[in-house]
């Protein structure tokens, strides 16, 4: 009798035990308007399109937490990303290592730093951190067909160039990560997915681009205050599908400079500049790249809003977290030419290149960071070859490396504006990037 009711109590107290820490998961997310005054935009810049924002999710498990954000930026310095991952780990016990600061990379953002820029990314820390409540998360994966490979063979030339590439590597996965209350009403989305925000780049006009498009959309489909943190996966080979820079603007604009005794042809002035902006061509084609964000951000959020709906696993409210860094190294080297592409580049050796990569695993939800631009293919094998099936890449990270494009080793062979301008020779960073990432989640697991 003595044993049975031993029993009985021991099963009391496990029960007991399980949903008191089934019920330590807490979210909490929010939004801040980052959008320049037209006093302070930089005079290459025209005015505004569409806001840019910082989106923030925090996490707690009852004993830590972690830290999602995105900014709708080109890149975020490293200085930045110290300086605002030590404040939230002073003020908001969110440990450095389990923060992740990411870029969308829109071409269309200023470039901005300084105490204010950094007061802005931790207002939004901070409040999404002060709004947290009982949560529950789900995980699932979907596809979009918007990116494309753009390291292409040009058909006059016969040189590798920018352009749609549809039989090169290209991953349309959409990894959704879904946070709810448990009563299923959506706190936040985190989704991740590589393509190159720029869509706007030669409008000179401030714009979140594709990635806010995306955002905003499924943020007004979720209403009630949910916020949609993109996760800007590896797109350093990646364009959206649908992409007229490559096309008539850029014949346009090597034509109008050709008159004035200029060769472009193998070079790329930055965002619009030498365009004739009076030309009804040009007017035109800019008109329907603006159309073209809406409609290729509407299809990005319908995914994500599709898994969302159909797609997602079931439903935790336990989820350990635990995170890590480090850096890797590898060789580098200075170009001594110039041009875009189509020929190799001749160089130097210079000095190695440090690599910043970072490791945020939430349950069995695992989030690899590297501070980069970074080709699809490393990616795919980082997901291939991690334990976790949950598992993706987030590039633009914590920080910029001074590294430049980080080609995958075959794409070395190539001869694209991405791989003559890297600053690593090959052979190195592809290998060096997926056995740093797995080492850490092997030290996550191990804590």
């Amino acid at each position: 009798m003595k044993y049975t009711v031993s029993l009985a109590f021991a099963a009391t107290l496990m029960c007991t035990a399980t949903s008191a820490y089934a019920q330590t998961l807490k979210v909490g997310a929010a939004k801040v308007d980052i959008t320049p005054a037209a006093a302070d935009l930089p005079k290459n810049m025209l005015g505004v399109l569409d806001p840019i924002n910082v989106r923030a999710i925090v996490v707690d498990d009852g004993a830590s937490r972690a830290a999602m954000v995105s900014v709708d930026a080109g890149a975020i310095g490293t200085e930045t990303w110290q300086k605002v991952s030590e404040r939230a780990a002073r003020e908001l016990k969110i440990p450095v290592s389990q923060l992740l600061l990411t870029a969308t990379h829109t071409h269309s953002a200023p470039w901005m730093r300084g105490a204010a820029y950094e007061a802005q990314i931790f207002d939004a820390i901070r409040k999404a951190a002060s709004g947290m409540r009982k949560a529950q998360m789900a995980y699932g994966t979907g596809v979009s067909y918007i990116n494309v490979n753009r390291n292409i063979i040009d058909p006059k030339t016969q040189r590798w160039w920018e352009g749609p590439n549809y039989e090169g590597v290209s991953d349309k996965t959409v990894a959704v990560v879904r946070f709810e209350t448990p009563e299923g009403k959506p706190i936040a989305v985190y989704y991740n997915y590589g393509v190159h925000a720029v869509l706007t780049g030669n409008l000179d006009l401030v714009s979140a681009d594709l990635p806010g498009a995306a955002s905003n959309y499924i943020e007004e489909s979720l209403g009630d205050g949910a916020v949609a943190v993109y996760s800007n996966g590896a797109a350093g080979d990646q364009n959206p599908i649908y992409f007229n820079q490559t096309y008539e603007l850029r014949a346009i604009r090597t034509a109008d400079y050709a008159k004035r005794g200029e060769d472009i042809s193998n070079a790329m002035p930055p965002g619009g500049t030498g365009m004739d902006r009076s030309n009804p061509k040009v007017a035109m084609l800019m008109d329907q790249q603006k159309r073209m964000v809406l409609s290729m951000g509407q299809m990005l959020g319908e995914e994500v809003l599709h898994v969302s709906r159909a797609s997602l696993e079931r439903p935790v409210t336990d989820a350990r977290i635990s995170g890590a860094q480090t850096s890797v190294t590898c060789p580098g080297r200075k170009r001594l030419d110039k041009g875009r592409a189509g020929y190799p580049g001749i160089y130097e050796d210079a000095d190695p290149v440090s690599i910043r990569l970072s490791l945020l695993r939430i349950g069995d939800t695992v989030i690899g960071g590297v501070d980069a631009e970074v080709f699809t293919t490393i990616a795919q094998r980082f997901k291939r070859e991690s334990p976790f099936k949950h598992s993706m890449m987030t590039t633009l990270t914590n920080g910029i490396a001074g590294s430049g494009y980080i080609p995958n080793d075959a794409a070395f062979g190539y001869n694209t504006f991405e791989v003559v301008s890297s600053r690593l020779k090959p052979g190195c960073a592809e290998t060096a990037i997926v056995d740093g990432l797995l080492d850490l989640i092997e030290k996550t697991e191990a804590e």
